[in-house]
This record gives C-alpha cells, structure tokens and sequence, in this order.
C-alpha cells in the first residue's frame, strides 16, 4: 500500500538537497544583502530564489497543496493554517547560517526536516516514525535537572525597550539558577535540533515565526523531547513563541523562570 506522507517527505529531501546546493553555490560569491522591516531583519537574493525553487518543485507534484513561506509572507502573502496540506517553508535561517528547513502540515505536522547545509547534516522526521540524522536515529538528553543543562535562546533586536529589558532579564533568570550555560547558535532550527540530538537539553525563544518553528517541532517531538508555549501551556504553531527541552522537568522550569512579552501572532498579525 503506498503512503503518500513518505513519498511528499521523499520528494521534499531531493527538493531539499537541490536547494541546498543552490546555497554552496551562493556561497562561494558576493551576498547582496537586503533590508526588511528592520536593519537587523534582512534578505538575500539566495533566500529568495531558495525559496521559489521549493515552492516551485512542490507545487509541479502538489498543486492542491497550500503554502506558507517566510519570503512569501514577507511580500505580502497570508500566513494561515488550515486542514488542507501546507507546507511551511523558511529558505534560510539568517544571512550568516545558511540552515533551512520546512513541514508539511495538515493541521498537525506530519513530517519536517532540517538541512543545515554547510555541515551537511539534514534532520529528518516523520509523524510516529522517529528523528533521524543523516539517516541515524537521534534522541534527546533525557536530562531532568536543570542545574545540569546547557540552554539555547536568541537575542534579539526589539524596539519596545522594555521588552529588550525582559529579554536580558530572562537570561539572567535562566543563568543564576545555576545552568552549566547559554549558548545562542543563531538559527531556531538548528537549537531544536540541538535539543534533540542531546547536545543540548533547552531552548526558549519569543518572537519568532510559525517557519522558523515547524520543521524542527517536528524533529525533536519524534526525537523525545517536550514542546510547549512559554506560558507552559500546550505548544501553538502560530503563537511565535516556544520552550524546547529534554524533559517535561526543564520545560516547566524554564517556563517557571522567565517572563513573556506580547509578541503578536502569525495568523492574526500582519
């Protein structure tokens, strides 16, 4: 009997290695860097291209299927999840990581992946199936003491001071628990993973995008790891804001230990 979520994750991995190689390729000349909403939100003409090339080789096998892609939405596209199978796509985390990763969503995620292409190192997982890396199995720490991990956030630009003050404040809390440390690697996709190949056992972050979340929820959820909002409560796709841990244990301490900030949905937020 076939199965038609493994042959869209098969056809996404030879999308995803063709992309991957259109990002090498990049790489070896001039960036042209551009500016978004802000001088710390940019694009490059990679990001785009990568972009359309996915879109483009999904939609010619999947023409019924739905898309949200951060360069899409950043031109004006809509950013909601319905039923009907989406793909979530981020071409490239950042104009330094050059890590890329998608879903595909029928109102739960079904499969993601990660490539970070540069290690050449692409996260795979399939709904009930497992994580995997490079085709080996992978599994979070299975760490429940807090004083005994290693914690991933971002720093991010935000222009409410008070919430650039909250940001800081949380690190701090995070810090003086004690954690054996903060390391912030700079790609969302990349720190779940992380999590969930058990080099590190938390991730928190708030202000990020439904994209930049989907593929790697996908990844550590199948790899054993625990997923939830902020507030502790049941993770939300679309609220741009998640805690990543080894344990149910961590999560809810991290939870217990920062404080959040309005952040805005994608669904709802233009």
């Amino acid at each position: 009997m076939s199965d038609p979520w493994q042959e869209c994750m098969d056809h996404c991995v030879e999308v995803t290695n063709k992309a991957g190689q259109m990002i090498r390729e990049a790489l070896q000349k001039d960036i042209a860097v551009m500016q978004k909403s802000s001088p710390v939100d940019l694009v490059t003409e990679t990001d785009q291209k990568v972009e359309q090339l996915i879109i483009s080789s999904i939609k010619e096998k999947y023409p019924a299927h739905s898309f949200i892609g951060e360069e899409s939405v950043a031109a004006g596209a809509p950013s909601v999840l319905t039923d009907n199978p989406t793909w979530i796509i981020d071409p490239i985390d950042g104009t330094t990581n050059f890590v890329h990763r998608y879903c595909l969503s029928r109102g739960f995620i079904e499969f993601g992946i990660v490539y970070s292409c540069i290690e050449d190192k692409m996260y795979t997982a399939r709904k009930g199936k497992g994580a995997f890396c490079n085709g080996d199995p992978i599994k979070v720490s299975g760490q429940e003491d807090i004083s005994q991990s290693m914690v991933l956030t971002e720093m991010n630009f935000h222009k409410d001071p008070g919430h650039f003050k909250t940001m800081m404040a949380n690190i701090e809390n995070i810090l003086t628990i004690p954690v054996h440390g903060i390391r912030s690697p700079g790609s969302a996709a990349v720190n779940m993973c992380l999590v969930a190949c058990g080099a590190a056992d938390a991730y928190y972050h708030m202000g990020i995008h439904c994209w930049d979340m989907a593929g790697g929820a996908a990844v550590v959820t199948e790899a054993g790891g625990v997923i939830m909002d902020t507030s502790g409560g049941p993770f939300d796709l679309m609220s741009r804001r998640l805690i990543v841990a080894s344990s149910r244990a961590i999560a809810q301490r991290v939870a217990k230990e920062i404080t959040e900030f309005p952040v805005g949905r994608d669904d709802t937020d233009g």
